[in-house]
């Protein structure tokens, strides 16, 4: 059974970054989900897949992962790229794309 390390990214209904320092410890699914025919519910028999350990930083979830011989793979958070914009560059005169209703 293996395992993926990672950061979690802010949602996009998230203004700001809480809940984003945390590093998480997620089962990767060991059989593939399967659709109900009748009610249309997706079920699995993989009980691990329902497990999320939550941990204070990437070396906790990684100890974790080896003291009990977990195989693991580690993904790095990716940063966010922010431009910085200005609200008064809405009404330039020298805009590159015209203004219009």
């Amino acid at each position: 059974m293996s395992a993926r390390i990672f950061s979690p990214a802010k949602t996009a209904m998230q203004s700001g970054k809480a809940k984003t320092g945390l590093w998480v410890l997620e089962y990767d699914p060991a059989s593939p989900r399967k659709i109900d025919p009748l009610m249309g519910y997706t079920s699995s028999r993989d009980m691990k897949s329902q497990i999320r350990l939550n941990f204070e930083s990437k070396e906790e979830a990684i100890a974790y992962a080896e003291k009990y011989g977990i195989e693991y793979r580690v993904q790095e958070p990716k940063e966010a790229k922010r431009r910085q914009i200005s609200y008064s560059d809405n009404f330039k005169y020298d805009r590159k794309m015209p203004w219009t209703h």
